[in-house]
């Protein structure tokens, strides 16, 4: 997903004005207890509410396209600079 984020902005989406939010699921909906529905409610919210950019949705939160990466081990996805603010 951080890759398609990436790729979509480097693809000249910057003259456009839109506001583009990816998210998924870290558990499959198959399964019964998927955070996918959840992760979609927010991902609506939030394209409806911050600037025109490439962003990732996961878990209530959401990072720029330039400020995320996945924690394999932990299961989340957390900022690449921790220390830069978000949107």
């Amino acid at each position: 997903m951080t890759d398609t984020a990436v790729a979509l902005e480097r693809s000249g989406l910057d003259g456009l004005d839109k506001t583009i939010v990816l998210t998924g699921a870290m558990v499959p909906y198959k399964f019964g207890s998927s955070d996918g529905l959840f992760n979609l409610g927010a991902a609506l919210a939030f394209v409806q509410s911050l600037p025109s950019g490439v962003y990732v949705a996961m878990n209530g939160l959401v990072f720029p396209w330039d400020n995320v990466q996945i924690n394999k081990a932990a299961g989340i996805f957390e900022p690449l600079h921790p220390n830069v603010d978000s949107p």
